[in-house]
């Protein structure tokens, strides 16, 4: 009787697993797993140190000038804070903003009174403004130009009456009048001798007679300071 052979069974060849190659790391050596086990978060850098508080008050003090148009005194303080903080940048790159916007406003202003007409003017307006500190300066500058000049001394005795100096402003009202008489019609209506009106030697002036005066003074003189009474 024949014998049975029995069929081997067929292996099926499985195709090789693919390579993950994203799971793939090469090993780390001791030296990096060191440097990547220590690695921390950046430290932000400080701020800058702030500028002294000395320069600041000094910035400060430029600052008010500069608001009050006072444009040659802030550019004076600008230019000292850019000397002596040179090592404030953030401070002085400002400081040089303002320093060249006060040159500017210098550049395009008038220059000031020369004549001894153009200062009486300019101190009359200023007088008339409430600006007494500027039109005492230029009423000095004219009376040590021209001693007697009457508006001029006319002008300080206003000045010292608003001041409340009774005694300094009977004074140069008194020398103004000596140099011309008539100038007493216009100070009995100015507000500003209103302080004075009580004082005996302020009513004695003005009712001094005009032959007390020298004859070349008598004569007529255009009055050139028109205040409105208040």
């Amino acid at each position: 009787m024949a014998k049975r052979v029995r069929p081997r069974p067929v292996r099926v060849q499985r195709s090789p697993r693919p390579l993950n190659i994203a799971k793939a790391r090469p090993p780390m050596s001791r030296q990096t797993r060191s440097v990547v086990g220590t690695r921390r978060t950046p430290v932000p850098e400080p701020p800058p140190p702030r500028p002294p508080a000395v320069a600041v008050v000094a910035f400060q003090h430029a600052m008010s000038a500069l608001q009050a148009h006072q444009f040659k005194q802030a550019s004076s303080a600008f230019m000292g804070l850019i000397d002596q903080y040179p090592a404030e940048r953030e401070l002085l790159d400002r400081a040089r903003v303002y320093l060249d916007l006060c040159r500017r406003e210098l550049e395009r202003r008038p220059s000031a009174p020369r004549t001894i007409e153009e200062r009486l003017i300019e101190a009359t307006a200023a007088l008339n403004n409430g600006d007494d500190r500027r039109a005492e300066a230029l009423a000095k500058s004219v009376v040590a130009d021209s001693p007697d000049q009457d508006l001029a001394l006319y002008l300080l005795a206003a000045v010292e009456a608003r001041r409340g100096a009774q005694d300094a402003a009977v004074a140069l009202l008194t020398r103004a009048v000596e140099v011309r008489p008539e100038i007493r019609a216009q100070a009995r209506h100015d507000a500003d001798f209103e302080p004075l009106r009580r004082l005996e030697a302020f009513k004695q002036l003005l009712d001094r007679p005009l032959t007390d005066a020298p004859a070349a003074v008598l004569a007529p003189r255009r009055a050139r300071r028109a205040r409105d009474t208040r």
